[in-house]
């Protein structure tokens, strides 16, 4: 149960630091940059995948 608890606590802290006006504008001006927008596609990708990957180790396998 831990984990989820901390699942539930790392999702409300994204959502929370989402909504802060200086973070949308700071993205917004980032993402404006070609160069830096493929960094952040990629970035998202690599713990995108990184997290499918703890998915796997933590449930095993056989679940689906």
């Amino acid at each position: 149960m831990p984990v989820m608890r901390l699942a539930i606590a790392v999702a409300g802290a994204a959502v929370t630091l989402s909504r802060n006006p200086l973070v949308r504008a700071g993205v917004r001006s980032a993402l404006s940059n070609p160069q830096t927008r493929d960094a952040a596609i990629a970035a998202t990708r690599s713990a995108a995948y990184n997290a499918g990957v703890l998915a796997r180790h933590i449930t095993g396998r056989r679940a689906r």
